[in-house]
């Protein structure tokens, strides 16, 4: 009887503290469920990474709860544009196009410099993109820079649901290069495999440099109170995002 009333009590308490927040003050925000350190992460149900850490900034000192909604890659998408979520971080307004035609987006200012390049091994950086016929990347992602040879089948494409298991089977030889963030190889060869430098970014082969922003469509308020608070906040912005590396290998250059 005791255990029923303490469920009871705390879920009359939750109900309150839900209803006692005031109206706009929720912030529903769809992410990738995907490993992609040092940018973020969701593991064991539990978002995290550089994200994480700046959006929780930014929600404590303008008065904001978070929700973070992980989603795989292709339903994050379609519960964004479907109005599902308040928000979606990372975005861009170059992906998906065709999708976000009509559609009125805000987007912030640029959170993070990304390169999306192909890391080899350093035996194969005298590779020209001929020499690549087998690209691996992230389940989800569209290789951009490999897209017009990808279409015209000079390269084959191997997607992979696991950041670390991509890595390894581009260390391993089973695919000749890995795209995805420079930023995101570098950390997982120096944190999680211990085998920094075991691959290199290729500078040679086609690659993007650009930013990931947050998006919304039906906040434009907080997005451009976003862009304030990060324009305030520069220095320690900056502080974070050298604590986490999340522009190793990008701003450098």
């Amino acid at each position: 009887m005791f255990t029923k009333y303490r469920i009871a009590l705390a879920l009359a308490l939750l109900t309150l503290a839900n209803t006692a927040l005031p109206a706009g003050r929720l912030l529903l925000i769809g992410v990738e469920n995907q490993q992609y350190m040092p940018a973020y992460a969701y593991e064991k149900g539990v978002y995290k990474g550089f994200a994480r850490e700046l959006l929780d900034a930014f929600a404590l000192d303008r008065g904001y709860s978070v929700e973070y909604r992980a989603l795989p890659v292709p339903r994050l998408y379609a519960s964004f544009f479907e109005g599902q979520v308040d928000f979606k971080f990372p975005d861009n307004a170059s992906w998906k196009q065709d999708r976000r035609a009509g559609k009125s987006i805000h987007y912030s200012d640029p959170v993070i410099a990304v390169i999306d390049g192909t890391s080899v091994r350093p035996g194969r950086m005298q590779d020209t993109a001929d020499t690549i016929q087998r690209l691996g990347t992230m389940s989800g992602f569209t290789p951009w820079a490999w897209m017009d040879r990808l279409k015209a089948g000079k390269t084959t494409l191997s997607e992979n649901t696991q950041l670390d298991a991509l890595v390894r089977q581009t260390l391993a030889g089973r695919v000749d290069g890995a795209y995805a963030s420079v930023a995101v190889i570098n950390y997982q060869l120096d944190q999680v495999l211990k085998q920094p430098g075991a691959l290199v970014f290729n500078q040679s082969l086609p690659y993007t440099r650009d930013y990931y922003h947050l998006a919304s469509i039906k906040r434009p308020d907080v997005i451009k109170e976003f862009n304030v608070w990060m324009k305030e906040n520069h220095a320690r912005i900056t502080k974070l995002k050298r604590k986490f590396g999340v522009e190793k290998g990008v701003t450098e250059r």
